[in-house]
């Protein structure tokens, strides 16, 4: 009975650490292809009240309404990018998980970049400062015979 019931818990641990999908029966496509591609599509739209997850993730309301605008859309033929158009001009780019490269936002795509390269560079020129070589300043004639007295006395 036991192995039963650590079974039994396992399976129910285990499904309820899995994603779990925001979408509704009610707004699945009857056409399997479609129904695919607005998937995917979901996938690379941000929620606008998440902001950190995909509308095809999120269980807020406008993530649904916005859901729906997507499958509209492609019923009515239109491709992925005339869908993300639609909801760009509509929202804003920030729509967008993935934001387009443009000259408004080189920085944002650049930054990483830039980072990395500051960063070695700055361990570069940290690391040079320590590893300069000392320069050494000879004994004075006091230092040298105070040295050979005290080297004499341990003998």
């Amino acid at each position: 009975m036991k192995p039963l019931r650590s079974m039994v818990w396992s399976v129910v641990f285990l499904a309820l650490t899995l994603p779990s999908a925001a979408v509704q029966p009610d707004e699945i496509l009857k056409d399997p292809k479609a129904e695919l591609r607005a998937r995917n599509l979901s996938s690379e739209l941000r929620c606008l009240v998440c902001q950190n997850e995909s509308i095809d993730d999120s269980t807020a309301p406008l993530a649904k309404d916005l859901r729906l605008i997507v499958r509209e859309r492609i019923t009515a033929g239109d491709t992925n990018d005339q869908v993300k158009e639609f909801l760009v001009q509509r929202y804003g780019e920030f729509v967008l998980l993935r934001p387009l490269f443009s000259p408004r936002t080189v920085v944002l795509w650049a930054s990483p970049f830039l980072a990395v390269v500051l960063g070695g560079l700055l361990i570069w020129r940290s690391s040079k400062r320590r590893a300069a070589p000392l320069i050494l300043a000879g004994l004075s004639d006091d230092e040298e015979a105070k040295l050979a007295r005290l080297l004499s006395d341990q003998k």
